[in-house]
């Protein structure tokens, strides 16, 4: 059988990435047929909004999507694709590994954690007004439900996965009715998995934890603003955002996308690092049940960053992305 996945190449660097992603895949064998999409900045001349009604229609109707970054502008402009993406597809669990890779500068070894990021609500709901001319106003909106299905989703993940400990990130000493919610309901669900080791830690501490003794974490679930927080610490931790994938999951539907920005400065000179991009295909395939196809993947991609010989200029080598994406899939088995 084949898999019909709308492809998104997005703005900026993001179609050199979506690219690389797309030749690794088809690389693997697995039958995709892409059905492309457009989302970002160029599309508001061209439909008069960043995310057209077709690229929607198209994620409905495939139910998956590979996707590049989209550019969002800082403070004025247009909302955030990627916001409005979850909110239609009501993708509630944003997924992020962090993993040290043998090779890769970076000042700690034997990282391997997830961030579980709760993605529809918080401040990032966007419910916002001027009060006045002189005073901004944000609302942070958490509910029951959405802490209960992300909670949840961390716990599930961590026994699918094989993992032994989910930690609850919050502010609930000053936040006691929205993250003290979001901790007591941590705090009963945990106790339906009695072999998940369950520990929280408020936010600020948990960043300094997270850079003094990152190996003591496993499985981070956090509202939506610490999740974004944590998991670009977490990226930082082992090597940076170009190593970084990430999933949104929904009931209906799943879009994958490397984490990082759209890097408009090098767009189009052929030097951005295609691996958290061909990471987040690799969490694609597996989500599709290929894995076999998706450890491929990784382990091609852990061969190659380890050989040392064929890297990007972020990784301290000078090849191109063409080149480190040909590496990758010469390496897979």
């Amino acid at each position: 059988m084949s898999y019909t996945v709308t492809l998104i190449p997005g703005d900026g660097s993001g179609p050199e990435v979506i690219a690389a992603a797309k030749r690794v895949v088809e690389a693997t064998g697995v039958p995709i047929v892409w059905e492309q999409a457009e989302a970002g900045a160029a599309m508001i001349e061209a439909c008069g909004t960043p995310l057209p009604e077709e690229t929607i229609a198209s994620i409905r109707k495939n139910k998956v999507a590979l996707k590049g970054p989209v550019t969002t502008p800082v403070g004025t402009g247009f909302r955030s694709v990627n916001v409005e993406m979850r909110k239609r597809f009501d993708l509630y669990a944003n997924v992020r590994p962090a993993k040290t890779y043998p090779g890769v500068i970076s000042r700690y070894e034997n990282i391997d954690l997830v961030v579980v990021r709760e993605n529809t609500e918080d401040l990032y709901a966007g419910i916002e007004h001027m009060v006045g001319e002189d005073a901004a106003e944000s609302i942070k909106l958490i509910t029951r439900k959405g802490c209960e299905r992300i909670i949840r989703y961390a716990f599930e993940f961590a026994v699918r996965e094989g993992r032994k400990k989910v930690t609850a990130v919050h502010k609930a000493n000053i936040m006691k009715c929205t993250d003290g919610m979001f901790l007591n309901i941590a705090r009963e669900i945990a106790k339906e998995y009695p072999q998940i080791e369950f520990n929280d830690s408020i936010v600020d501490a948990m960043c300094m934890r997270l850079v003094m003794h990152p190996e003591d974490y496993d499985v981070l679930v956090c509202p939506n603003l610490y999740g974004d927080i944590v998991s670009d610490l977490c990226a930082g931790l082992v090597g940076g955002l170009g190593l970084t994938p990430s999933a949104n999951i929904g009931v209906d539907g799943a879009i994958f996308e490397p984490i990082h920005g759209s890097a408009p400065d090098i767009a189009g000179q052929h030097k951005i690092n295609p691996t958290a991009a061909i990471l987040s295909a690799s969490m694609m395939l597996a989500h599709l049940g290929e894995a076999k196809a998706a450890a491929s993947i990784e382990k091609a991609i852990i061969k190659v960053i380890g050989e040392g010989k064929i890297l990007t200029q972020d990784m301290g080598g000078s090849a191109s992305t063409e080149a480190f994406t040909d590496a990758v899939i010469a390496a897979l088995a």
